[in-house]
């Protein structure tokens, strides 16, 4: 049986500097050219493909694939990073007592001062771009975050990075311009 996951955390970005160019696969395009033809649907406008959110996204797919598992009993969410990397672990738990360490996590990464947020899916046999999609699109939260409805309503997004991996989908969203984006 096929298992989907979506989850949701506020994380604030602030990443310091790269050499490597980090823009979406063709799997990863066709995710963020939904994701805007969707905005485009409820009137909104579309949002530049960052290059350093995509390098957040793409890394943290890596390490999910690589190292989550959906089904542990640690309290530990999708937005969690393992020790298996150039970063500091952490452990994102339910109650959102753990955030900072999440939140914290881009700053050891690259360069983009703004706040963040980052929605992710689980797909137990993979995730292709429209799966995750429709999966954000049914579940309430994620679908505020897409369209800037409740919460995310005083949101303007001005970039968006896109990672899918094996079984893993995130996307993240920040009302701040980068100076890199992705064509």
């Amino acid at each position: 049986m096929k298992t989907v996951i979506p989850v949701l955390a506020l994380a604030l970005l602030s990443f310091r500097g790269h050499t490597q160019s980090f823009c979406p696969s063709p799997e990863e395009q066709e995710l963020a050219r939904l994701i805007m033809v969707y905005r485009l649907e409820k009137g909104l406008p579309p949002i530049a493909i960052s290059e350093k959110l995509t390098r957040v996204a793409q890394l943290h797919i890596k390490d999910l694939d690589a190292h989550f598992d959906p089904a542990n009993r640690d309290g530990c969410n999708m937005h969690t990073w393992s020790a298996q990397g150039a970063w500091t672990p952490c452990c994102y738990t339910r109650d959102h007592k753990q955030a900072d360490c999440m939140w914290n996590k881009p700053r050891e990464i690259a360069n983009f001062d703004t706040d963040g947020f980052e929605i992710a899916g689980f797909g137990s046999a993979g995730l292709n771009p429209q799966q995750a999609l429709d999966m954000w699109k049914t579940s309430a939260g994620h679908n505020a975050v897409l369209i800037n409805e409740g919460i995310w309503k005083s949101k303007t997004w001005q970039s968006v990075g896109i990672g899918i991996g094996k079984r893993f989908a995130v996307v993240w969203f920040a009302d701040r311009a980068d100076d890199v984006n992705c064509r």
